[in-house]
């Protein structure tokens, strides 16, 4: 059975069998519903599931009352630190139950949440510390001793554990209007420094409804948590999910494997997935065809374009009541375009469509002089809606440049994404790609000026630019072009290392290629598209090669070769310096624990990133037991 209408932005046209659980009545959110906050909601869910699980985290439960509880003592605790008014509370926590009761009690104390990435580098954790101007931080046990290190007075810091047993836990019933701001979102900025995308309950509440409406997500649903709260397509599911009595499952990709996310998927019956599809690919390629992934009844992909191939893969790998859905999104407007697809839809060309129009957001595709196109040419991406986020926090010289007002007032404005695209005679949107500086890079959003800027700090560079490239699987990577002060050019190894201090894990570039000037265009500009054609693997090792000396290293660099997509690999070579990341490290560990059944714990990838130092590594582990992710037996009962 076909989609009657391939791709249309809701469920209005998929067979019945596709869209929801049996036992399942269908949700309508409505736009009055945007006009109470978060809080409303999650409390009306608290009120009417009491005892149905909210969330599932590594064996533990909890259930909407008592995740309620905890969020109502957090609220408490911080409005007797701050009293009433809204202002920002900056998290620091790990991917757990305690860190969704966190954003829900900073919530109900009427603040707005900023989340804190613990992974990143202290220099720019403080700088986002200092911009959101805090005066309290909430950081779990795990955290507690980098929270300390990066506050000082007057900020406050107060841990999970820290928290008054004996508050209240009865529902406080505050009154807080759609408007006021919910949380701010860091994103990498062309001026060198992260800057802060506003949401306000109202903005958040606008995604909640269309996911609600067009995935008929309810109480029967389960829905995956793949990314960390830092990044705001968490939005997506930990809101869509808890708002409409469903359970939210985190899972940590880097901590877990992304080898376990198939029988993740299973064991915890997960009935909706999201990630970026870069996640999609990787964990994909893991599968078997044996796997059992019939609970899965939608795949959403969002935060990059999908592929031809990702579709190919939904096709190949899940049930033909399974709809996988493309996404077009951005902090700044939320939602923009769905298109739906199921077993029978055929994709023309190499693009997947960005879809059909969402509720509430008018597309406009413009020229240079911000006028429209015409049907069929390119133009850049504006969305017109009240239901934008209201600008950057303390940035008001960019909201103006990216928000324009209507030309008659009101709360409507058209938000300029820099995104290019094209619009089909039958309404569907095709993405096209970035039109500046930004890139995304695993489907996080990356400003390369900001990499540049970075660069340029190191004393030993005078010239920089950073370039996103294709890889073998046809993935984005930054490949850095740097002029060194002098030869010979520091090492590699010491550029990551320093770049590594200053930026998330994402942001540091693939490779290094080192040059004695950067190409110019007529006008004095860095020539880009020459520098695209200067290098097209942009990885090159300085290491002198080094073959296998015996079995284990040669089967390391067997592994090597194949996940990085290169010829040859030496045993002293840097894998971050080839091209890896943390999701190719996954694979690595995949692939040794089939071929060696050994298991080696993902830091030692950062630890020690070279196979002769992975391979005395191996020395000292015992051969892999069998694990078994998430049994009952694991089961803490409820919290």
């Amino acid at each position: 059975m076909s989609v009657p209408c391939p791709g249309r932005g809701n469920f209005s046209e998929v067979p019945q069998t596709h869209r929801v659980s049996p036992t399942q009545t269908p949700v309508q959110f409505t736009r009055e519903d945007m006009n109470r906050s978060i809080t409303d909601h999650f409390e009306e869910q608290v009120i009417t599931h009491s005892e149905r699980v909210a969330v599932k985290v590594k064996g533990q439960l909890f259930t909407y009352k008592a995740l309620n509880q905890m969020a109502e003592r957090i609220a408490q605790t911080i409005r007797s630190r701050c009293g009433d008014a809204s202002e920002p509370v900056a998290l620091l926590l790990g991917q757990s139950g305690e860190s969704i009761a966190a954003i829900l009690g900073v919530l109900k104390a009427g603040k707005f949440y900023v989340p804190l990435d613990p992974t990143y580098p202290g220099a720019r954790l403080i700088a986002m510390l200092q911009d959101c101007q805090t005066r309290l931080v909430l950081s779990d046990t795990v955290n507690f001793s980098l929270a300390k290190e990066l506050t000082s007075d007057p900020v406050t810091l107060l841990g999970l554990d820290q928290l008054d047993t004996s508050l209240s836990t009865q529902v406080s019933g505050a009154s807080i209007s759609p408007d006021t701001v919910a949380a701010i979102f860091y994103t990498s900025g062309s001026t060198g420094q992260p800057k802060g995308v506003i949401q306000t309950h109202r903005s958040i509440l606008h995604r909640v409804m269309i996911d609600t409406n067009n995935f008929h997500i309810g109480p029967d649903d389960r829905l995956s948590l793949l990314s960390s709260p830092i990044y705001s397509v968490s939005l997506r599911n930990l809101f869509s999910g808890l708002l409409n009595g469903a359970t939210v499952c985190p899972f940590n990709i880097e901590d877990e494997g992304v080898s376990n996310v198939a029988r993740w998927l299973t064991q915890e019956k997960i009935t909706i997935y999201f990630s970026v599809p870069t996640v999609f690919r990787h964990f994909i390629e893991h599968l078997t065809g044996e796997e059992d992934l019939s609970t899965v009844r939608l795949i959403y992909l969002a935060g990059e374009g999908a592929t031809k191939r990702d579709v190919e893969l939904y096709k190949k790998y899940f049930s033909r009541d399974c709809i996988f859905v493309n996404s077009l999104a951005s902090n700044e407007a939320g939602i923009i375009r769905q298109y739906f697809i199921d077993k029978n839809t055929a994709i023309e060309g190499t693009v997947v469509p960005a879809g059909y129009e969402v509720d509430d957001k008018e597309i406009l595709l413009l020229d240079d002089t911000r006028q429209e196109v015409a049907c069929g040419e390119v133009g850049q991406i504006a969305v017109k809606s009240r239901y934008l986020s209201p600008g950057y926090w303390r940035k008001p010289e960019l909201t103006a440049a990216a928000f324009l007002p209507g030309p008659r007032g009101g709360d409507q404005f058209t938000y300029l994404t820099g995104d290019l695209g094209r619009m089909l005679s039958d309404g569907c949107l095709i993405y096209l790609g970035r039109n500046d500086a930004r890139v995304k890079i695993r489907g996080i959003g990356v400003d390369v000026r900001e990499i540049e800027m970075a660069l340029l700090e190191h004393e030993a560079l005078k010239e920089a630019a950073v370039m996103p490239q294709d890889d073998f699987r046809d993935e984005k990577r930054l490949v850095a072009y740097v002029v060194p002060v002098q030869q010979p050019p520091p090492p590699t190894a010491e550029l990551r290392a320093f770049l590594q201090q200053k930026l998330p894990e994402n942001m540091v570039p693939s490779g290094f290629v080192f040059l004695k000037s950067l190409p110019l265009t007529t006008n004095g500009k860095v020539d880009r598209q020459s520098l695209s054609q200067l290098d097209r693997t942009g990885i090159e090792s300085t290491t002198p090669f080094a073959a296998p000396r015996n079995t284990v290293e040669r089967a390391l660099t067997d592994i090597w070769c194949e996940v990085l997509g290169l010829e040859r690999v030496g045993i002293h070579d840097n894998f971050f310096d080839l091209g890896g990341h943390s999701l190719l490290a996954a694979q690595v560990i995949s692939k040794v624990s089939k071929t060696l059944q050994l298991e080696l714990p993902l830091r030692s990838f950062f630890e020690i990133p070279t196979i002769a130092g992975l391979a005395k590594l191996m020395e000292t582990i015992p051969p892999a037991a069998e694990c078994a992710l998430g049994s009952d037996e694991r089961e803490q009962g409820e919290v």
